[in-house]
């Protein structure tokens, strides 16, 4: 493992995915026990994705007190039945939101009316004030779905409705969640970066060679909205876990 340090983003590099995924969960762990030891439930938000499976998979074997945690995820596709395979809701349910009894698991549901959609999941937010975000970043630099076009650093909203850029939808292609591009929806609900940097600590997890160029742009780059991720560099509280692959890209380990 190789620990560096980019601004405020403690980095480190794993050889594999495998221990990525146990590192990050075993710190995360911890974290989850320290707070719990201040707070009697704490808040956290989950990403959907294969990226996160490493992770997810090590973290749903911890021995937490998991009756104390209210869990929620960062988006949602406009126009899929909750709970479908292809609904990042399905995604966690199979990952790890049926797998443990969560004090309570708050789902975005894409077939509800988007706009009062997004203003329930944003009350929820705002009375489950979230302790830890577990995201990754997408191949063209997002945060949950705040793509380049939309992202906003100073987003007056906390969940948005926003129409997905194409590297995005082809990632879902690439990531085997769709079979072709015109079966991913264009539009999707999600929390805004403000909503996700809201929380104390923030746990990203990022393996895999499609991820390099924007695992490079997020940690090296200039903190700017074409690259959402490199928001992270000012947050204080980061912790990122990636892989080989995923830093064969970056220049330095300043």
């Amino acid at each position: 493992m190789i620990y560096k340090r980019y601004k405020e983003i403690d980095l480190k590099i794993f050889n594999s995915r495998e221990e990525m995924g146990e590192a990050a969960a075993k710190e995360a762990s911890e974290v989850i026990v320290e707070l719990l030891k201040h707070k009697e439930f704490i808040s956290c938000i989950f990403a959907a994705a294969p990226s996160q499976q490493e992770f997810l998979e090590a973290l749903s074997k911890e021995p937490l007190p998991w009756n104390r945690i209210n869990a929620f995820h960062m988006d949602e596709y406009i126009g899929l039945q909750q709970g479908s395979p292809e609904s990042f809701s399905g995604f966690l349910g199979s990952a790890i939101f049926n797998k443990l009894p969560f004090c309570s698991v708050n789902l975005i549901n894409g077939l509800e009316k988007p706009d009062e959609e997004c203003k329930r999941y944003a009350s929820l937010l705002e009375s489950y004030s979230p302790d830890i975000v577990f995201m990754g970043i997408g191949e063209n630099g997002h945060i949950a779905f705040n793509d380049p076009g939309v992202a906003d650093f100073n987003d007056p909203y906390l969940v948005k409705t926003v129409t997905l850029d194409h590297e995005c939808r082809m990632q879902q292609v690439n990531d085997k969640c769709f079979p072709s591009l015109d079966k991913v929806p264009e539009e999707a609900i999600t929390l805004t970066i403000p909503a996700l940097l809201s929380a104390p600590y923030v746990f990203c997890i990022v393996p895999g060679i499609r991820k390099a160029k924007a695992t490079a742009a997020a940690l090296e780059g200039e903190v700017e909205e074409k690259c959402p991720a490199s928001i992270l560099q000012r947050k204080k509280g980061c912790r990122m876990y990636i892989d080989k692959d995923s830093s064969s890209d970056l220049k330095s380990y300043e």
